[in-house]
């Protein structure tokens, strides 16, 4: 035990002091402006718990000497087995979540007793267009409602007390290239929600809404529209985008442009400004349609007024973005000492692979530290912040693959991180894996799947066992502690895969996370020491929170192994091990001793496929339609990571009419897979079957050596 005699001591102290005010069992009290701005120290009242997105707590009951008592307090089974992305909320003694296709469940917070749920029915063909698994990152409370965006666009206000709807509006520009999978943020009486869609042909933006009937106050949009038309945007942004529009390309704006705010926002009160992410340029290689230049506002992080949405400043992290670098990651705001000096700063760490640091008020350029190793860029201006972009990673110039580092998923994807005033440290998920990338021939954009412009055939997994355990060798997780101050690692953790869950860090000196291998575990915030760790029986991508009821500490988390990981990455999908989604929250307290029942055993899929008895050019086409139009959802060189079926393993590809029936009939569409029949035809349908049936032979023969 690690706890001696003295410290039991010092525990029952902290035990005695550290909850402070606590949430109470009892009668509901709306949430106010005032209590956002002050969250109470017991409770979790927006995804990030404060406007600064810290994901820190005060709560120290649970703490660096007690941590091993912890237990499952209670847990509860959820009715969607896709990847749970959501943070809780807990607002007086109810806890309230999301799960995948945008459901919202309420609790009783102490006992987990279910008070009510809302489905908000979500098509299943919405899969269609969305990049990432049908997830959900979590609600937002305000006044007596509970708000939701659904991933088919709508923006949903529940009542807190019954789940009934109040008011429900479509706000995506279409429901045919927009979604919507980021959790709502309230700002001065507004609710706040973006959409997603930078791989298909959607244009970002930002909007505010009024809480009492969703009517829109303020928008803006962070790609500029249609010159001939005004850009798109009218009064106080005007000139804005008309600066933005200097940076881009031939006819931009009929793809879109991406660009789009699909997670991160903050509001900082201290200068009344909201600042948020945004999405890669659309498509991602330039040369598919011209594009040329910057191409802002994409991947920048953009800060406006928050009373009218008037642009007040960017900055962009990743320009002529052609690696889908996302600035979408959480924004953390935080006074830190800086050179003896203190300062009201923005801190961030997107995909690119470094840790920016802003002045807040201003966007003024601070710092830019890379975290993992990078190869797209050969240096950062010390001054600018701008990068230099290695000649090599411009792919559609030198007609060459190139293997970036970090890739697509990113040096951090959109798992939060989180930041401790007691330490001075940004605690984050951090993935170390590289991405190859390929332009592709004479690409043309269709009305269906990512619009992306490159040749994912060409940099397709080869069925080569030495090359996959090289790739599989090189590619890691690590939870790191960044000293913001001192721009270096404090300590870090490696993990045996990457697309780890979400950080907390708390008062009680503990930084918790779940890892994609099934643990959640307990670290010391200071030395990054393990404490504590429970078996989840599945992978965990979502961030823990904390609160307290009655006295007591609680720490929750949502499991369920899915997101864009798992579903796209082929082989390197279940690097941290063979997983399985069994979707649940989890519950702890101290001295709790609540158990889960013994997981279904896994089913091992052994590979028995027709024969091959096609052509090489058939397989060829196969394999460039497959890795446009189907890879996205089944995986790389038709490798799924067990979320999707794989399709090598499916008995349709034995016959060309049923395969047929599903691609371009649709015959499943009730289940997600649409009819794809306005881009292929039947002769595509058939080399898709053949390439199918060419892997499935292929690793057949792998997995006999």
């Amino acid at each position: 035990m690690r706890v001696s005699f003295v410290r039991k001591l010092a525990m029952a102290s902290v035990f005695a002091l550290g909850v402070g005010a606590v949430a109470e069992s009892g009668a509901m009290a709306g949430v106010t402006e005032a209590m956002l701005r002050n969250v109470p120290a017991g409770e979790w009242l927006s995804y990030g718990r404060d406007y600064a997105e810290q994901r820190y707590s005060p709560l120290t009951q649970i703490n660096e000497y007690n941590v091993d008592q912890l237990g499952l307090a209670w847990y509860s089974d959820l009715d969607t087995a896709r990847g749970q992305e959501a943070t809780p909320l807990v607002h007086d003694g109810v806890l309230y979540v999301s799960t995948a296709w945008s459901m919202v469940k309420a609790y009783d917070a102490k006992t987990g007793k279910p008070l009510w749920a809302y489905d908000p029915k979500v098509p299943r063909e919405t899969l269609v267009r969305t990049c990432c698994d049908a997830v959900n990152r979590g609600v937002a409370l305000y006044g007596d409602k509970v708000f939701v965006a659904a991933l088919d666009g709508r923006l949903i206000a529940l009542d807190q007390k019954t789940g009934s709807v109040i008011w429900s509006k479509v706000t995506v520009p279409d429901q045919t290239n927009y979604t919507i999978t980021g959790a709502p943020r309230i700002v001065k009486g507004r609710v706040l929600i973006g959409a997603a869609g930078s791989e298909y042909k959607a244009r970002g933006y930002i909007a505010a809404y009024d809480p009492e009937n969703g009517k829109e106050v303020w928008r803006f949009n962070t790609v500029p529209g249609n010159p001939a038309k005004g850009f798109g945007v009218e009064g106080l942004n005007k000139a804005a985008h008309e600066a933005a529009a200097k940076t881009w390309g031939n006819k931009w704006w009929t793809l879109g442009g991406g660009g789009t705010v699909w997670d991160s926002i903050t509001y900082d009160p201290e200068t009344n400004l909201v600042l948020f992410g945004t999405g890669n340029a659309e498509p991602w290689n330039p040369a598919a349609n011209g594009r040329e230049g910057d191409s802002l506002y994409t991947s920048s992080i953009v800060a406006v007024n928050a009373d009218t949405g008037q642009y007040a400043w960017h900055f962009q992290e990743t320009p002529e973005d052609r690696w889908d670098f996302d600035s979408d990651q959480q924004i953390t705001i935080a006074d830190v000492n800086i050179n003896g000096e203190k300062r009201h700063v923005a801190m961030h760490a997107p995909k690119n692979g470094h840790v920016y640091v802003l002045d807040v008020k201003t966007g003024r350029f601070l710092s830019a530290t890379p975290w993992v190793p990078v190869n797209w860029t050969t240096g950062i201006d010390p001054e600018t912040g701008r990068p230099t972009i290695n000649p090599d990673a411009k792919y559609e110039k030198t007609g060459k693959p190139f293997i970036s580092a970090p890739g697509a998923v990113g040096a951090h994807s959109w798992q939060p991180q989180s930041y401790s005033p007691k330490t001075g440290y940004l605690y984050i998920p951090t993935n170390v894996a590289a991405f190859p990338y390929a332009a592709a021939a004479g690409w043309k954009p269709t009305d269906i799947g990512f619009q992306t412009g490159t040749d994912g055939a060409k940099v397709a997994m080869p069925a080569d066992l030495k090359i996959q355990a090289q790739f599989k060798a090189g590619t890691t997780g690590q939870l790191v502690a960044w000293d913001v101050a001192n721009k270096k690692a404090a300590w870090t953790v490696d993990y045996t895969g990457p697309s780890n869950g979400g950080v907390l860090s708390t008062a009680g000196n503990l930084v918790f996370q779940g890892t994609a291998s099934g643990d959640f575990n307990a670290y010391t915030a200071n030395k990054g020491e393990k404490l504590w760790s429970f078996p989840a029986q599945t992978g965990i991508i979502a961030a823990p929170m904390t609160y307290a009821v009655d006295g007591e500490q609680y720490v929750a988390i949502m499991v369920g192994w899915g997101g864009v990981w798992d579903i796209a990455t082929g082989v390197l999908a279940n690097k941290a091990g063979t997983t399985r989604n069994i979707s649940r929250l989890l519950v702890f307290k101290l001295g709790a001793k609540g158990q889960l029942p013994a997981p279904p055993p896994m089913n091992e899929m052994v590979l028995d496929p027709p024969a091959f008895t096609g052509t090489m050019a058939q397989v060829t086409k196969g394999a460039s339609l497959y890795g446009r139009y189907c890879s996205v959802c089944h995986g790389d060189a038709a490798v799924s990571g067990g979320l999707n079926p794989d399709l090598r393993h499916s008995g349709v590809i034995g016959s060309a009419e049923a395969l047929k029936a599903i691609v371009l009939g649709g015959q499943l569409h009730e289940l997600g897979m649409v009819s794809f029949k306005s881009a292929l035809k039947a002769p595509d349908a058939e080399a898709i079957r053949m390439y199918l049936i060419k892997r499935a032979n292929e690793d057949k023969a792998l997995a006999s050596r």
